[in-house]
């Protein structure tokens, strides 16, 4: 499918930043090695199975995003343009490859093995992309349908040294991408369903084989050049209804800019962007970069060398991070802190670091997932003041059972002083 003209949309270069880091959130974790507990299961969003597997292993929920498995995810959002405009979309996800190194034998033959000098066997993944396209007013006289294959295949490379071989295998996959419009008064909601259409493989087959037949981090990005979206994290007061009838599933839309949604299994805000000090993706959003590649600076030469030969992401992070310098390292150092005043008032009283507070996050055009922390007390780690001169307070929950270990990472949740309830505090 053509997809000219996508990445001038306004908006659509920031999300295709984001959807990147959400395509390989979790593929490949810190210590970056085979042999780390952490990287023995693997593949945690948006996995969409073939149906037959995913039904017989009861994967059929409907929750909105996050780590549960299905065969299908369904985005429904709203649109706001003539009928004759078009959206354009791409749909994206990771399809699973195995590498497998042979050892030569004697007499010239080959034999399967974990390791052949530098090459460990390991399930890499390949990026897939695919475009789809509808007018408006093709999809008001009915469903568009778009089949997506991707052919398996199976070849081998000679290893350096006439060591062995290493043999690659990608299996078939098949999917079905369903896009439906419904007219709602002076808007259109648009539903993009996609499913994993594949037959096999059997139902006791392990998840581990299952995956190779899988779409993995599968996502969506849409954009209508002529017309706009609506958001349904904050929605205008006369789009509330229509937000309301949105049903999503496994994946949820969000904005960049007004022409260009991004659906991601993972939830996100309204206009996501990655941050302009990170080096490059770690595949962990919930850690720092500055503690992470610190910490892969300090692994021993052996760990290196098997985080090199489990996969090449991993080399390069490890490449990148041995390049950074001092000055690299620095910006990703606080660049939102400041000591002074490290004070905000809320509610007649002084509030600083320490003090106990009750969250009452904002449920529109925030963070979704803020939703699950309403009426949580929580410790006042710092007040900081960003370039636009806004104050936050950073905030550990009292009833973490992590909140100690958040702590000494600095991992925080954050808030303005309008989402906070002080429950100590000085008198102004």
């Amino acid at each position: 499918m053509d997809t000219n003209g996508i990445d001038a949309v306004p908006g659509f270069r920031a999300a295709l930043e984001v959807a990147d880091a959400v395509l390989y959130e979790g593929y490949l974790l810190y210590p970056y090695r085979r042999s780390s507990p952490k990287n023995r299961v693997r593949w945690q969003f948006g996995v969409l199975l073939p149906e037959p597997w995913a039904r017989a292993h009861g994967l059929e929920g409907g929750g909105v995003a996050g780590s549960a498995e299905s065969w299908w995810q369904q985005t429904e959002c709203l649109v706001a343009a003539p009928a004759d405009a078009v959206v354009r979309g791409r749909v994206r996800f990771l399809h699973l490859r195995r590498r497998t190194p042979e050892e030569r034998l004697p007499d010239g033959g080959h034999r399967r093995a974990d390791r052949v000098g530098d090459v460990l066997s390991f399930d890499e993944a390949v990026p897939r992309e695919f475009g789809v396209e509808a007018s408006l007013a093709e999809l008001l006289d009915g469903e568009k349908r778009f089949d997506l294959s991707v052919p398996g295949f199976e070849t081998v490379t000679p290893l350096p040294g006439a060591a062995g071989r290493t043999r690659w295998r990608e299996w078939p996959l098949r999917a079905r991408v369903t896009l439906s419009l419904t007219p709602m008064r002076t808007l259109f909601k648009l539903r993009v369903r996609i499913e994993n259409a594949g037959k096999g493989p059997a139902a006791e087959t392990p998840r581990d084989e299952a995956l190779r037949h899988a779409l993995i981090a599968c996502h969506t990005l849409l954009t209508v050049p002529e017309g706009r979206f609506v958001s349904l994290l904050d929605p205008p007061e006369w789009a509330k209804e229509a937000a309301g009838t949105c049903v999503n599933a496994h994946t949820y839309p969000v904005l960049s800019g007004d022409r260009v949604v991004l659906s991601s299994p993972i939830l996100l805000y309204d206009n996501p962007r990655v941050a302009p000090e990170s080096p490059g993706d770690l595949h962990d959003a919930a850690e720092i970069d500055e503690i992470l590649s610190l910490r892969t600076l300090t692994l021993t030469d052996a760990e290196k060398r098997e985080a090199r030969a489990t996969d090449p992401r991993a080399a390069a992070i490890l490449d990148r991070v041995e390049a950074m310098t001092a000055e690299d390292l620095a910006r990703l150092h606080g660049t939102t802190r400041d000591p002074d005043p490290d004070v905000v008032e809320v509610a007649g009283r002084r509030v600083r670091k320490g003090c106990r507070v009750r969250l009452r996050p904002r449920l529109k055009g925030t963070d979704p997932q803020d939703m699950f922390l309403v009426g949580r007390t929580a410790l006042v780690e710092d007040v900081l003041l960003d370039v636009d001169g806004a104050r936050h307070l950073a905030v550990t929950l009292e009833d973490d059972p992590a909140a100690e270990l958040n702590q000494w990472y600095g991992r925080y949740r954050y808030f303005s002083p309008d989402e906070i309830e002080p429950l100590d505090g000085e008198p102004v």
